[in-house]
């Protein structure tokens, strides 16, 4: 089967130039398109709630999957190597017609496929080394990192018993009182249940 896909992020783009892409690539080269999977969605959705996702889990050995590029697959290099790899790894191919590439199990697309991933260690060293920095520069500041010492088991109703009495004694609900301490429910439920008040 060859599959192809077509990407946009909202309902503003159109997906007429991929679509037209795509058609006159496999028209030039003799081939047709099997099954069209289309969609309006961001790539920072995660795959399983795209229909790239669905797509994925269908693909077979031999079968060929074509876009306009790369990009349309995933939103970074980690997510588009991770396509990339899966689809190496069952023998299927993808093919790209801006960025040319044809990747599948040969030799060259297994070096390709090294290379995206060398990157992306790369990239994620990188973010890894830039973190610790800008913390050993926040601590050599004098700043202190993590949580206050002292707040760890603290809730903001700690000094709110007498008042929440009270308002319970009024006859308030449980959601008035949370509003008019301006707190969620579950946090007033949590604080009632580690402090009961003697009613």
């Amino acid at each position: 089967m060859i599959y192809g896909y077509i990407r946009v992020s909202t309902d503003k783009q159109t997906t007429e130039n991929q679509f037209f892409e795509i058609e006159r690539f496999t028209t030039k080269n003799n081939i047709t398109i099997d099954a069209w999977i289309k969609e309006t969605i961001s790539a920072s959705q995660k795959l399983e709630k795209r229909k790239l996702g669905y797509l994925l889990k269908r693909l077979k050995k031999g079968d060929i999957l074509v876009s306009t590029e790369l990009s349309r697959l995933g939103r970074n290099l980690l997510q588009v190597m991770a396509i990339l790899s899966y689809c190496m790894n069952i023998g299927c191919q993808v093919w790209t017609i801006k960025d040319n590439y044809r990747l599948g199990t040969d030799i060259q697309s297994k070096v390709l496929a090294f290379a995206f991933s060398l990157s992306a260690e790369i990239e994620r060293t990188l973010i890894s080394s830039r973190t610790k920095e800008a913390l050993a520069r926040i601590k050599k500041d004098g700043k202190k990192l993590g949580r206050p010492f002292g707040s760890l088991g603290k809730c903001k109703l700690d000094d709110k018993g007498d008042k929440i009495k009270e308002m319970k004694e009024e006859g308030l609900s449980m959601k008035a009182i949370a509003i008019n301490l301006k707190c969620g429910r579950g946090t007033l439920y949590r604080y009632l249940h580690k402090n009961p008040l003697p009613f």
